[in-house]
């Protein structure tokens, strides 16, 4: 079988079980939901758009946390051997990775447009601002999956993924608000194309970071 055809077989499967749980999308819509609805109860109203925009990422980092860690973490030991005997590891990296894009891309969609019609607030920008939140969503998949990949292998995975994931998103939230406050302030595009530049290029990097390393984390 070759790579391609592993990828669609093991997203398929990641299809399949969230279908039947519905564990990670209905958790974390509710977490967003919840806390959303709490932040407009404490809030009512919120007069800084920098507060808006800081909030509604603080929002979307811990709902990424809660959704791509299971990825890896949940996985039985005779589920991993399972799957090393019958595609490669860079199918699975790929397909996990594939899977955690598109779930955090539909909750990212309901969550803009369920905080935007509580807090009634359109950014100056709202083209931009939807393609800077599609690119957090991105790179908050990309990177957590690999995070994920790597604590899978210690005893506490759950505190080693916090631990490992905060030095490597502290650089794309900054560069995230950035773009999203240009977005906001409805400046011009072309000032924005530099933080694009920066999240597709760290993407890459990640991504390249986990095809490399990955086979040799799912050899142990």
């Amino acid at each position: 079988m070759n790579l391609l055809s592993q990828v669609k077989h093991l997203i398929k499967k990641e299809l399949l079980l969230e279908w039947r749980s519905k564990y990670a999308l209905n958790g974390v819509l509710l977490y967003v939901v919840s806390t959303v609805f709490v932040c407009f109860l404490s809030f009512v109203s919120i007069d800084s758009k920098l507060t808006w925009n800081a909030l509604f990422w603080i929002i979307m980092l811990f709902a990424s946390i809660n959704a791509v860690s299971k990825s890896f973490l949940q996985e039985s030991r005779g589920r991993q051997l399972y799957i090393y005997t019958i595609a490669s590891p860079i199918a699975l990296i790929i397909s996990k990775t594939v899977y955690n894009v598109l779930l955090m891309s539909v909750l990212t969609l309901i969550a803009l447009g369920f905080y935007i019609l509580v807090f009634n607030y359109t950014p100056e920008d709202p083209g931009l601002y939807l393609l800077a939140t599609l690119l957090g969503s991105l790179s908050f998949s990309t990177i957590f999956t690999m995070i994920s990949a790597i604590a899978s292998k210690a005893g506490n995975g759950g505190m080693l993924m916090a631990i490992l994931s905060f030095p490597v998103i502290i650089p794309v939230l900054i560069v995230l608000v950035r773009l999203t406050k240009n977005a906001i302030d409805g400046l011009d595009r072309s000032v924005s194309w530099d933080e694009v530049g920066i999240l597709l290029l760290i993407n890459a990097l990640v991504t390249a970071v986990s095809l490399l390393l990955f086979p040799y984390l799912w050899r142990d």
